[in-house]
């Protein structure tokens, strides 16, 4: 692979792709991001428009002509763009499979055609009601029947997965396939159903923390830096197509007990109230009780291991949503 290489991110406007975007300018590289904005927003990238190494294209990534154009000129692609959110997933499930599943499709195609070294962005969503804890790679999966909407996020992600290693030993396309946990940190948004940017808004406010459930389920959250680091690492390494990547932070803390730090954090006096599932979500919503990765491959092949400790995440987080009031 060309040392600098030009990067295609899909999604690149969004949380993590904005960071991964800025990173990689840092480094050498040249970017062209791809982003229907239905998540992403131009504020996260505002700052890399006038770099010289920076191209942003406004689109879909299912509009085929504007995505061959792109990949035939760069060397990797990173396929961030999905359908997110635990509130979207439930609320259109056909929106979530056919822009997961299809886009990604596209993707692999045009990388295809030009052969582009793909990173396909997959979730810990797909370890699904799975007991090993930690989750590794390998381990077996199990999900929810298909008559809850819950699970198509998971399924279509499988789906990529699947798919991305299918057209890597069929074709010979080097596809490499990383699994985020709960990444954290600047520009990530609460709308979306993630829970640190919801509890800061809301301590910040001074209004109840809502949490979902009894408060005992657990994740692991890692600071999209330590994210950031792994993706670019897992973009240059020649081992790494052909295989699966857990990437995550290994400290787990109840969401009880994350509530209630960010409260004391904010410097707050917040009450913490809990919403049934089936009030957040509707009825039949299941949740992950426990996520926690074993990341021991990723740190065979690169060393690597997340940095930024989660008081430290927390710290930064709410600095960034104050920031946003100043």
């Amino acid at each position: 692979m060309p040392s600098p290489s030009s990067y295609l991110i899909t999604g690149g406007a969004g949380f993590i792709g904005s960071h991964l975007s800025a990173a990689l300018l840092q480094a050498g590289h040249k970017v062209t991001v791809i982003d229907d904005l239905s998540t992403g927003q131009v504020s996260n990238i505002a700052s890399l428009q006038d770099h010289p190494n920076f191209n942003f294209a406004r689109a879909t990534i299912t509009d085929r002509v504007v995505l061959d154009r792109l990949a035939a000129e760069v060397h990797v692609i990173i396929h961030l763009a999905a359908a997110v959110g635990v509130k979207l997933v439930v609320e259109r499930p056909v929106q979530t499979i056919e822009t997961n599943v299809g886009g990604t499709e596209d993707v692999l195609q045009a990388a295809l055609r030009y052969g582009c070294r793909v990173l396909i962005a997959s979730t810990s969503e797909v370890y699904g009601k799975g007991s090993k804890i930690p989750f590794a790679e390998d381990d077996d999966i199990v999900l929810g029947p298909t008559i809850r909407s819950r699970w198509a996020y998971a399924a279509s992600k499988m789906v990529d997965e699947f798919l991305g290693l299918a057209y890597g030993r069929e074709y010979g396309l080097p596809v490499v396939i990383f699994r985020l946990f709960n990444t954290v940190g600047p520009r990530q948004r609460g709308r979306y159903g993630m829970v640190i940017p919801r509890f800061v808004d809301q301590a910040l406010r001074g209004v109840p923390l809502t949490v979902y459930g009894d408060g005992s389920q657990s994740r692991c959250f890692c600071d999209v830096a330590d994210v950031v680091r792994a993706i670019t690492g897992l973009a240059e390494h020649p081992k790494a197509p052909g295989q699966v990547f857990n990437v995550g932070g290994t400290d787990s803390i109840s969401i009880q007990a994350l509530a209630e730090r960010i409260r004391d954090l904010a410097g707050g006096k917040s009450e913490i109230v809990h919403v049934p599932y089936e009030e957040a979500y509707g009825v039949g919503f299941e949740d992950m009780t426990r996520r926690k990765p074993d990341i021991e491959r990723i740190h065979d092949l690169l060393k690597w291991k997340p940095r930024v400790p989660l008081e430290e995440i927390l710290r930064r987080s709410i600095d960034y949503a104050r920031s946003l009031d100043s």
